[in-house]
C-alpha cells in the first residue's frame, strides 16, 4: 500500500453538523446532509441555502428533474425534497410490513430503481440489510447479514454494485441486475480499509477506480479494479463520511468530514465521475 498522500484540500464550507451524502444535481449545484443539524444543504453560483427536514438526513442522491433523494436515519425513511417548491414528501418507510432499519445511504442505477442501505443495529449483529425502491414505488431486499451497510456504488457501466461493511472494513461486490433489481454473487472484493470504524461512502471514477472514505482512519483510499488500494489521500480531519466526483471537473473530489463539519474540494483529483440519476420525471 501506498503512503499518505496530502493533497492540501480547499474548504467549501465549515461549521457543518455531521456532513454526509456529498451529491451534484444536473444544474451543477453541489449538495450535502447534514445529519445532526437535520437539514440539506445547497451550493449554487456562490451562495449557499439551507433546507430543514425534521429528521436525520444522510446519504444523498439528485434525480435528472434536480430533486434531493435521501435516507432519513430518524424517521427511517427515504425522502425526496423538491427545491422548486421546497416540499418534502416520504417515498417509502417499509419493507414487508415492518419500518426500515434506519437508512444510511444510497444510490440510483441506470433504470431508476433506488438502491440504499439499511444498517439499523447491526454494529454487533449482522442484521443489516440493502434494500431496493423501484421506480413503481415497491420495496424489496436485495441483501442481508451484513454488519452495518454503509456506503454503496455502481461500477461506471452500472453492471455491478459494490457495498461497504464498515465494521469488517471490507468492500463487497457483485453483479446487479437491473431489471429484476437482484445483486448475484456478491463477494468480498476489497479488505484492509481499516478505521474506527472503517470503510463509508465511496464514488466510482469513469475510469473504474473507487474513491472511498474510511472513517476514522482520515483517509480517501483509491482502490482499482483488482480491489487493492492504490493510493491514500489525507482529509485533515479523521472522519470522512463520504465524497462525489464533480461532473464539471472544477472542484474535482469533494468530500463531507465530519470531525471538523467541514465540506472539502481535492481540485487535483480530475478523474470524471460515474453517476446515474432517476429517469423518471413524475412529480
Amino acid at each position: 500500500m501506498r503512503s499518505v498522500r496530502v493533497p492540501s484540500p480547499e474548504t467549501i464550507a465549515h461549521e457543518l453538523r455531521f456532513p454526509e451524502g456529498p451529491a451534484f444535481a444536473p444544474d451543477g449545484s453541489l449538495w450535502c446532509v447534514e445529519f445532526h443539524g437535520g437539514s440539506l444543504r445547497c451550493w449554487r453560483g456562490g451562495e449557499s441555502t439551507q433546507s430543514a427536514t425534521g429528521g436525520e438526513p444522510n446519504g444523498a442522491a439528485v434525480d435528472r428533474a434536480g430533486r434531493v433523494w435521501f435516507c432519513d436515519a430518524g424517521l427511517c425513511a427515504i425522502r425526496r425534497f423538491d427545491p422548486r417548491t421546497d416540499a418534502l414528501e416520504t417515498m417509502a418507510n417499509q419493507i414487508d410490513g415492518r419500518p426500515l432499519r434506519r437508512p444510511n445511504d444510497l444510490a440510483f442505477d441506470s433504470a431508476g430503481n433506488l438502491v440504499f442501505t439499511c444498517p439499523g443495529d447491526s454494529r454487533r449483529e449482522p442484521t443489516g440489510e440493502v434494500c431496493c425502491l423501484s421506480p413503481d414505488g415497491e420495496v424489496s431486499r436485495v441483501a442481508g447479514e451484513l454488519y452495518f451497510p454503509n456506503g454503496l456504488a455502481f461500477t461506471p457501466d452500472g453492471g455491478e454494485l459494490v457495498v461497504a461493511e464498515t465494521y469488517r472494513q471490507r468492500l463487497w461486490r457483485g453483479e446487479w441486475d437491473a431489471a429484476r433489481r437482484l445483486w448475484r454473487n456478491p463477494h468480498v472484493w476489497a479488505t484492509g480499509l481499516d478505521g474506527a470504524p472503517g470503510p463509508d461512502g465511496m464514488a466510482f471514477a469513469d475510469d473504474g477506480s473507487l474513491f472511498v472514505a474510511v472513517y476514522g482512519a482520515g483517509i480517501i483510499a483509491r482502490v482499482d479494479h483488482r480491489g487493492s488500494t492504490v493510493e491514500r489521500l489525507a482529509t485533515g480531519g479523521r472522519c470522512p463520511t463520504n465524497c462525489a466526483l464533480d461532473p464539471s471537473g472544477v472542484l474535482g473530489l469533494v468530500v463531507t468530514e465530519a470531525e471538523r463539519g467541514e465540506l472539502l474540494s481535492m481540485p487535483d483529483i480530475r478523474v470524471g465521475p460515474a453517476l446515474f440519476h432517476r429517469t423518471d420525471e413524475k412529480a
